[in-house]
């Protein structure tokens, strides 16, 4: 079991994301992209994707620095643990408070109000549930757990298992001794990873690079050209 969880599981996920995405690119780009509510609903899609957004990307440079740089680069640094963890505690839980939040108002948005509800998939609700789990349980990790049981230095043993992960030689002993939380954290991400494909998170993957190039777009004045 620790091995199909630790070892196969991770790569499954990771190889339906990418050949997933691949392939909904080559033969779906016609639904490839966020599928904006905008026009249905305005004020809290601002408020909740404003956080969510700004939020993630925090979350996500946090889970670099502590994930795939080692430790022994912050004491050659002169980062002392005490130092790393009260910042990764302070900025890593309001990341993950204001992400989870902007989650929250996103899933109300789409449950409860009536025109966005109606032009849902039920893939727009896996994936905000899906994000809601993997985001609230991090956020409890760090906001709650660390600060009951104290910090957790997963980056002996997580961070170790998430490089060798990535050249292809992961070690499933590491992840031994990692608490539940961390464990049900990791396995909802790669979850989250799963399903990437056949959701509205493929977005991610589309970066405006020609944005800046593109034509301009021309509006004329309705008021002008009205006819009384």
């Amino acid at each position: 079991m620790s091995q199909f969880l630790w070892v196969i599981f991770p790569y499954l996920a990771l190889a339906l994301m990418i050949v997933g995405s691949l392939y909904r690119f080559v033969y779906g780009q016609r639904g490839w992209g966020s599928k904006s509510s905008e026009i249905l609903e305005k004020k809290w899609l601002r408020r909740g994707s404003l956080m969510f957004h700004w939020g993630m990307l925090f979350v996500f440079g946090g889970h670099v620095m502590g994930l795939l740089i080692p430790i022994s680069v912050y004491h050659a640094l002169g980062v002392s643990t005490e130092f790393y963890h009260f910042n990764a505690d302070l900025f890593g839980g309001l990341a993950g408070l204001i992400t989870f939040a902007g989650v929250v108002i996103l899933l109300w948005r789409r449950t409860f109000d009536s025109r966005v509800r109606a032009n849902s998939s039920t893939s727009d609700f896996v994936a905000l549930i899906l994000l809601l789990i993997v985001i609230g349980i991090g956020t409890f990790e760090t906001v709650g757990y660390n600060n009951i049981f104290g910090a957790y230095e997963y980056r002996t043993t997580i961070g170790p298992w998430i490089r060798e992960l990535v050249v292809l030689h992961p070690n499933a002993a590491l992840m031994k001794s990692v608490p539940v939380v961390l464990k049900a954290h990791i396995l909802a991400a790669f979850s989250l990873f799963a399903i990437w494909p056949f959701t509205r998170l493929v977005h991610v993957f589309s970066l405006p690079i020609r944005y800046p190039l593109r034509a301009p777009v021309q509006y004329r004045s309705r008021n002008r050209y009205r006819h009384y």
